[in-house]
């Protein structure tokens, strides 16, 4: 039984996009970026869970400048590989950011709705400024005007899974991105 379901699991990934190695030095190349843009400025780096987890854990340590973290959740995909273009903001920030430099970690930028939502949430809030780092950006899909501060990788229009990024729920623990075969 377990034997099988590992079969179907491997089954849906078409094949790898991104690997493991190429993430590492992209992550190693922006936070140094990150942290020669701010050295000696107080920074809050913000990851919007679920799927930016993975990436947060990497890039925090990748910034070699003093920085502290916070959580936010938004959804706009609730089980499907289409966003529903209904961002919920289910986990909010608990902290005041106003004397910060808020970094915005993102795994993937897609139509773009829900970034630019949390950015013009967090504005209302005065802080020091704002930038959004992100792993993926598929500009094929966007239906808002953003543009993110810092990209590690431009993909293509499909839906891809992994190093944090999820189909139902699943393949979030492997170490690449990987286009999903539904």
């Amino acid at each position: 039984m377990r034997e099988a379901k590992i079969q179907e699991f491997n089954k849906k990934i078409k094949r790898v996009v991104i690997t493991e190695e190429q993430i590492k030095a992209r992550i190693k190349e922006v936070g140094k970026q990150i942290s020669d843009s701010y050295d000696g400025r107080p920074v809050l780096l913000v990851s919007v869970l679920k799927g930016a987890f993975v990436f947060m854990a990497d890039m925090c340590r990748a910034i070699s400048v003093p920085c502290e973290i916070g959580f936010m959740c938004a959804k706009s995909y609730y089980q499907g590989t289409v966003s529903t273009g209904i961002v919920n903001i289910t986990l909010d920030l608990d902290q005041d950011i106003s004397g910060y430099h808020v970094i915005i970690v993102e795994d993937i930028i897609d139509t773009g709705r829900t970034l630019k939502d949390i950015v013009n949430l967090l504005k209302t809030r005065n802080p020091l400024s704002i930038r959004v780092v992100t792993l993926l950006d598929k500009p094929d899909r966007r239906v808002v005007d953003f543009k993110a501060d810092y990209t590690l990788f431009t993909i293509p229009d499909f839906f891809v899974i992994g190093y944090g990024l999820d189909s139902a729920e699943y393949y979030r623990n492997l170490p690449y991105i990987a286009e999903y075969q539904e």
